[in-house]
């Protein structure tokens, strides 16, 4: 895909965050399925990290140096330490939508000769730019189904026989 299509489809997702955060309510948007599992806030809580850190921040590394050292970063802990679920979906909403407007703006600003500049991974090797917009679609659309999951999950119990519809 070319910059501008990922683009197209990151602002798509990043819509589909922001609409699931307006729809829900605090309640809905800081339960957990399960102990350890991540409510929605904490699901784009986990988008903004990677965004910075891991797509648009490791985009703005690789653009800024030749063949550099990427880092890693311990995301379980980074999730708990930014408490999410503490926070209301429009605390998420002023901290999502800015961040991916100026990731939206790099990855359509992108040429077509900077798509194999790469960096040192330290678990996975090189990565080039286009490696990382590629994975960066495949993440969003992981985590997008996990915040609808956790949707799915909190009505299943007050659907009644209507659950019948859903059985396997």
């Amino acid at each position: 895909m070319t910059p501008g299509e990922v683009a197209d489809v990151l602002e798509t997702s990043g819509q589909a965050f922001a609409g699931l955060l307006r729809g829900v309510t605090p309640e809905v948007a800081s339960w957990r399925p399960a102990p350890e599992e991540w409510c929605i806030n904490e699901c784009v809580g986990h988008i903004v990290e990677s965004e910075n850190r891991g797509f648009a921040g490791r985009i703005r590394i690789i653009l800024s140096a030749d063949e550099p050292q990427l880092e890693i970063w311990d995301q379980p802990h980074v999730a708990k330490a930014r408490g999410d679920c503490e926070k209301t979906p429009q605390q998420m909403l002023e901290e999502f939508e800015p961040l991916r407007r100026a990731s939206l703006a790099l990855v359509r600003a992108l040429k077509s000769d900077q798509l194999q500049r790469g960096g040192a991974h330290p678990k996975v090797a090189r990565l080039t730019v286009e490696d990382v917009l590629h994975e960066w679609i495949h993440h969003d659309a992981n985590h997008l189904k996990q915040a609808y999951a956790n949707v799915q999950a909190y009505v299943w119990p007050q659907m009644g026989n209507a659950q019948r519809f859903s059985r396997p």
